[in-house]
């Protein structure tokens, strides 16, 4: 149907680009994929094993793929990101690292004496990027750019399932803003929610990076601190407590506090609100004690 000229300028012209590669790793034709906008130029890989351009925890693992790709005889998919940095003998092509679906398919012959496959690489990083815009959209709060309930509670659920199976002790702070209605009846809405965004902001600062900070609802914020002990949790409540009313003045010129109940998990409990509740009720305890303190339970 075809010369074996205008096969050569079909695979050519393929907008992806396509590598026959060896049971070994060896690169035994490219074709395709010359849009250097999306892609950088392979050519010069052709006779050389990914083990002598690719570092070797990223060889192994292209190594890995193809081989179950042969082993089970059908089309494989895998999702994975590199760079030109990656490949030693990779030409010109995009300076930022690309997000690629590979699709793998193993030859009914052999290449070179070997087993091989197919592997063409689709350049997916705009969609990758659209994901996670998506994802953080739907994990995080629009005015002070925490994690949000739905976050917060997937991220208990898995502290819990970690507790469970190893026990590794996750404890959690849960406050909010003495008198914040009076905040906002004196100040106005726009005040009460400056207070909440500089608030959120000093988490950021003073929590640790290991902690997950998220608004939980109004004036309300739940901290989880993963490895943290409830007596060290409650001492880094304590610190927070006392660095809020300062910034605060400097940041409204309006004097006000914070509460706070902090609980860790138990042996008990069988659903993240366990935790949730019990810190809740130290947060109404200090309430009840006179507001601006933290309580454990």
């Amino acid at each position: 149907m075809f010369t074996q000229q205008q096969l050569s300028s079909i695979l050519s012209s393929l907008p992806d680009p396509a590598f026959i590669l060896t049971r070994s790793g060896r690169y035994a034709a490219i074709f395709g994929g010359k849009d250097l906008r999306h892609y950088h130029d392979g050519s010069g890989l052709v006779g050389r094993t990914m083990f002598d351009v690719l570092k070797q925890e990223k060889a192994e693992w292209f190594a890995a793929e193809i081989e179950k790709a042969l082993n089970s005889g059908v089309l494989h998919i895998v999702e994975y990101e590199l760079s030109g940095n990656d490949v030693k003998g990779a030409g010109e092509g995009p300076g930022h690292s690309i997000w690629f679906e590979g699709r793998v398919q193993a030859l009914s012959f052999e290449v070179e004496g070997e087993a091989a496959v197919v592997w063409v690489a689709s350049n997916i990083t705009n969609k990758n990027e659209i994901q996670q815009e998506l994802r953080q959209l739907s994990e995080t709060d629009a005015l002070t750019g925490l994690y949000n309930r739905r976050k917060l509670i997937e991220t208990l659920d898995q502290r819990l399932a970690i507790f469970e199976r190893e026990r590794s002790q996750t404890s959690i702070l849960v406050f909010d803003v003495d008198n914040f209605k009076r905040l906002n009846d004196e100040m106005g809405h726009h005040a009460g929610d400056k207070a909440l965004v500089e608030i959120a902001r000093l988490c950021r600062q003073h929590l640790r990076q290991s902690d997950v900070i998220a608004r939980f609802g109004g004036d309300e914020f739940v901290v989880v601190m993963p490895g943290t002990l409830c007596r060290d949790a409650l001492e880094i409540a304590d610190k927070l407590r006392e660095s809020v009313p300062t910034i605060l003045r400097e940041s409204l010129h309006y004097e006000a506090t914070i509460s706070g109940g902090v609980s860790q998990f138990g042996q008990p409990d069988r659903l993240s609100s366990d935790i949730l509740k019990r810190a809740d009720e130290g947060l109404y305890m200090s309430k009840r004690a006179g507001r601006n303190r933290v309580s454990a339970l």
